[in-house]
């Protein structure tokens, strides 16, 4: 599984964590991470950590960061290929992706005019220019679009126009390059309130 960052998605790892799943059995691998410090609060695996790691007897081995904090970012990036390899194939095909999306249309840290939108041969790599105050390392479509299943999650009225146009395959936005074969999406009455 590979889990994606934003508000929403925390709360629902909390209730995740009251379930009972075979923890061990899990591999847990991140979307997108911002280049920044362990425990910084912009961090997606400061939130994983709070929502669901700390609440839950999930083994280290099964829980991937992103490994952002190396000084050579390309190679983080790389290494974090090969393990995606090494446990879910060549190449890599996750079972289930979760994934949200702002209200630029970004998705993961696939995000309007950076140039890894055109990455194609590779599965991890780093964005070309900061976005919100930070460098990022994604998954790209590649490896995205590979997945069994994807798991759209969209809450708040600032989703309203991008959701529409996601639902309608429009390339024009990140998120609607996803492919939408075995994808579905959750929305919130906020979210969903345009659509008719």
């Amino acid at each position: 599984m590979a889990v994606s960052g934003g508000s929403t998605p925390w709360k629902m790892l909390e209730r995740l964590s009251a379930l009972d799943v075979t923890w061990d059995k899990v591999h847990w691998f991140q979307v997108d991470e911002r280049i920044a410090p362990a425990g910084h609060e912009d961090r997606n695996m400061t939130q994983m950590q709070r929502s669901l790691l700390d609440r839950v007897p999930i083994p280290e081995a099964v829980v991937h960061p992103m490994p952002v904090e190396l000084g050579d970012l390309e190679l983080a990036a790389v290494e974090y290929a090969e393990l995606l390899r090494t446990i879910a194939g060549e190449p890599p095909v996750l079972d289930l992706v979760h994934l949200g999306m702002g209200p630029d249309g970004h998705t993961a840290s696939l995000v309007p005019g950076d140039s890894v939108l055109d990455v194609r041969d590779i599965d991890v790599a780093l964005t070309g220019s900061p976005y919100q105050g930070h460098p990022r390392m994604t998954l790209t479509y590649p490896l995205i679009n590979r997945a069994r299943e994807v798991l759209w999650l969209m809450t708040g009225e600032s989703k309203q126009e991008m959701l529409g146009r996601l639902l309608d395959g429009d390339a024009s936005i990140p998120a609607g390059r996803i492919d939408s074969t075995n994808a579905v999406v959750f929305a919130d009455e906020a979210a969903a309130a345009a659509l008719s």
